[in-house]
């Protein structure tokens, strides 16, 4: 509709209402159209871009949810653990195009929080002492399917460390999954000694220990 409708329908002014969508516009919320009309120039019909289905209730989280469970049932938590292995092997060739190897850690983090943020986690990179980092999420578009099946997880801190590579330590401080207010990563390059001795892998303080932890890395359904 034109922006005269919508200021009647919200009881604003044309005007205010016309800034506002001018303001959506530029976040490629909206868009419109010019329409001829009997009299003077054409006018504006504005409707919503694809990019605002994001702002409106969806059911994307309980399919997810419906799915992981379906394919539990159907393969088992191998069979499970073999999917989230395929998407995170997809993601990391995705990711591993856009972030460069050769820069940095803190640019290498700069790019992973970009591509992250496009993905809806709201990331970005903090320092951390004079040779650390706080790589933060601030939101977790996939938490329904991460709590339903913690494989997300640990697959996730795998993907990190695959991009960011082995000379790298991340370990997890905050977890939004664990009743965290948002994710949290410090971040540091490890010295050549420590490397030498194979602790180059990931580190996750919030995983459980026992057999609670081996059915998280299985990818196993929180019960």
């Amino acid at each position: 509709m034109g922006s005269a409708q919508l200021a009647e329908r919200l009881a604003k002014t044309t005007m205010a209402v016309r800034q506002h969508l001018y303001e959506l516009e530029g976040e490629k919320l909206v868009t419109a159209d010019d329409r001829p009309v009997p009299i003077g120039r054409p006018a504006k019909i504005w409707r919503l871009t694809p990019e605002a289905d994001r702002l409106f209730p969806e059911a994307y989280a309980e399919l997810s949810v419906a799915l992981i469970d379906a394919m539990g049932d159907a393969f088992g938590s191998e069979g499970l653990s073999r999917v989230l292995a395929s998407r995170s092997a997809r993601q990391r060739e995705q990711y591993s195009r856009r972030i460069d190897a050769s820069a940095t850690l803190e640019e290498m983090l700069v790019q992973l929080a970009r591509v992250r943020t496009e993905e809806g986690y709201m990331a970005e990179v903090k320092r951390d002492g004079k040779s650390a980092f706080l790589f933060i999420e601030n939101h977790c578009p996939i938490c329904a399917a991460a709590t339903a099946c913690l494989g997300f997880c640990s697959t996730e801190l795998d993907l990190f460390q695959a991009v960011l590579g082995p000379e790298v330590a991340i370990e997890r401080l905050e977890h939004i999954v664990a009743a965290g207010r948002r994710c949290t990563y410090r971040v540091r390059r490890v010295a050549k000694s420590v490397r030498s001795r194979g602790r180059s892998r990931s580190l996750d303080t919030t995983s459980p220990s026992g057999d609670e932890g081996r059915r998280r890395r299985h990818g196993s359904r929180k019960k």
